[in-house]
């Protein structure tokens, strides 16, 4: 009998990446649908466009990029501001998952 994980295991190859938000593990995804929920999000119109914008965050933002990555969470950037979340880790979180997914 082989022992399940007790903490998500993020696939990098499909854009995942592990980011702890208050103590807990919890697995970004770069998807199509968070790409476009961050578009909406930043009012951008196409990916070159997204690139551009998200080459200078502010924390406010960076909060965005989480929620749209954490798709299928209740956690929206209003709700992730109450919550433990290291800067550092959070920016490599997010790295680690748009270059996983080739971005």
């Amino acid at each position: 009998m082989s022992a399940q994980p007790t903490h998500p295991v993020a696939q990098a190859a499909r854009g995942e990446a592990v980011l702890h938000i208050d103590g807990r593990p919890l697995i970004l995804c770069l998807t199509m649908g968070a790409l476009a929920r961050l578009e909406t999000a930043f009012g951008v119109d196409s990916l070159p466009a997204l690139e551009a914008r998200l080459r200078n965050l502010s924390s406010r933002d960076v909060l965005v990029v989480i929620s749209a990555l954490l798709h299928g969470t209740a956690l929206s950037p209003a709700d992730l501001a109450s919550c433990r979340i290291h800067p550092d880790e959070a920016i490599a979180a997010i790295t680690k998952a748009f270059d996983g997914a080739g971005v």
